[in-house]
């Protein structure tokens, strides 16, 4: 069977969008300006994302969504958006997991409160890997999946390193993107997947937990150090490419070296929210991927699509078809550093 497509597997989430004049201090007040519903979640966003993108190639969905108005919601929105919902599965006994995305006006920065929901119990039997034609597998996020994040009593590792180890098995390529939280095992849930990801999505605070290098103090950030960690990456067992980025742009190391790609200047007047930038990030990276191109090409997609993300409210509203997406940033500032 020729394999094509992607398969994102892990976290569908509403999230509820409230975007605000001011974070207050405790027990303080601050007037929330506009709200929308949008989707969330690295598999849905990165989906959704791809989708408006006008990807030339099958989207697939694995998950698990209560059933409840959000599941439904979850469901319509990518049938809308021509994502195969044959392995998303509606459960018992659960919400659909929602999130609170509370975004300052001014500054862009966003903080969330989140209800697991649904998505706690997403579990190797979920996705099956015989049912699928992708030939990549997209798994969001580590360490925000109780199932797969929990241990396996027979092997010692984590359930999420077993159910990569089944798409290599199977023949699908696969990438991991993090979620930002403080956790006692934080590192070694994580290092038990990477022997099992081809490609590592993680930003600068997530690098950090992994590896204990300090890449970012307030506004300093240390290039340095951000190679330090993305080769630590690939020593913890990084199949092929750690992609680390931050607010100012992207490295790409593997082992021939390091690429760094400076993010695309956006007028400040323009700039909505950060909301959903990483996502975005990851799907030019994987459509890169998808259609064959080099590591500059992949960076150019992605850091494009992660800058017309930064354009809109919600993760994915900001997304347009690629050719446009690239039309906007004909060229990308590349520094090889070894």
């Amino acid at each position: 069977m020729k394999r094509r497509g992607i398969i994102c597997a892990g976290n569908f989430i509403v999230d509820h969008l409230r975007m605000v004049d001011l974070w207050p201090e405790q027990d303080m007040l601050s007037s929330i300006s506009s709200e929308m519903y949008s989707n969330g979640g690295g598999p849905f966003n990165v989906l959704k994302d791809l989708s408006a993108m006008m990807a030339g190639f099958p989207l697939e969905a694995a998950g698990c969504v209560g059933r409840d108005a959000d599941g439904g919601w979850i469901l319509n929105e990518c049938a809308q958006a021509g994502i195969n919902t044959a392995q998303l599965h509606q459960v018992e006994g659960e919400p659909t997991s929602y999130t609170e995305v509370i975004c300052v006006k001014s500054t862009g920065r966003r903080t969330f409160f989140h209800r697991r929901g649904a998505n706690s119990v997403f579990d190797l039997q979920h996705v099956d890997f015989e049912l699928t034609r992708a030939s990549h597998f997209h798994l969001a996020y580590l360490m925000l999946l109780d199932a797969l994040d929990a241990g396996d009593s027979d092997s010692g590792r984590t359930r999420a390193s077993l159910l990569l180890e089944r798409a290599l098995a199977a023949g699908l390529s696969t990438s991991v993107d993090l979620v930002s939280l403080e956790h006692p095992g934080f590192r070694q849930k994580v290092v038990s997947a990477l022997p099992y990801v081809d490609h590592l999505f993680v930003n600068d605070r997530e690098a950090e937990l992994v590896t204990g290098v300090k890449i970012s103090t307030g506004e300093e950030f240390s290039m340095d150090a951000a190679c330090e960690a993305a080769r630590m990456l690939l020593e913890f067992g990084v199949r092929r490419q750690v992609i680390l980025h931050d607010r100012s742009g992207a490295i790409v190391c593997d082992a021939s070296g390091i690429i760094r790609c400076e993010a695309h200047e956006i007028p400040s007047d323009q700039v909505v929210s950060a909301n959903g930038a990483g996502d975005a990030l990851a799907a030019g990276y994987l459509f890169g991927l998808q259609e064959g191109w080099d590591i500059s090409e992949c960076l150019r997609m992605a850091t494009s699509a992660a800058a017309a993300c930064l354009t809109h409210a919600s993760p994915s509203g900001g997304l347009i078809p690629v050719r446009d997406c690239l039309a906007r940033h004909p060229s990308i500032t590349l520094t090889t550093l070894r």
